[in-house]
């Protein structure tokens, strides 16, 4: 597996734990928990995901992601 797919996979994996720790503390009704947690440590695994990704067009509308 190439360091571009596995660095892709651990922040997958890393922004589906945060979607499920959000999950749990909405459904225990922690919703100020729940909108703090959003506001700092999910935004930072999206960004850091994002971060990751980037798409660049060309003529044909196309993306392709690399490392930067």
């Amino acid at each position: 597996m190439s360091r571009y797919k596995q660095q892709l996979n651990i922040a997958l994996e890393r922004l589906d734990h945060g979607l499920f720790q959000l999950r749990n503390q909405i459904k225990r009704g922690n919703n100020q928990e729940a909108l703090r947690y959003m506001g700092e440590e999910l935004k930072e695994l999206y960004t850091e995901l994002q971060d990751l990704v980037n798409l660049e067009r060309s003529n044909d509308q196309t993306g392709t992601g690399f490392i930067k």
